[in-house]
């Protein structure tokens, strides 16, 4: 046989049969989260509060609430914001 034959055989046995990659697409990885957020969400429903700051998306708090359900919080609600000055304080 000739060698590009085999090249082009061995070449398509390594795609055919590679493991899939696990990587997403850049578009999902650089996509903002909170898409709307909530501005009446008292502080007793929520269980917990995580930050995501990425580079070109706004400052993003999401809250888990007590039914385990996470929704995205205005980060300029007044007591978020009380909340924030008091543990950049401690």
């Amino acid at each position: 046989m000739d060698v590009k034959l085999w090249t082009l055989v061995a070449a398509l046995a390594l795609v055919t049969y590679a493991p899939p990659s696990q990587a997403k697409p850049i578009s999902l990885v650089e996509r903002c989260y909170c898409r709307s957020t909530v501005t009446n969400l008292p502080r007793s429903y929520i269980r917990e509060l995580r930050f995501i700051h990425t580079p070109n998306c706004p400052f993003q708090v999401i809250a888990k609430l007590k039914t385990n359900k996470e929704v995205c919080v205005n980060p300029e609600i007044r007591w978020l914001q009380q909340y924030l000055k008091n543990a950049i304080n401690k």
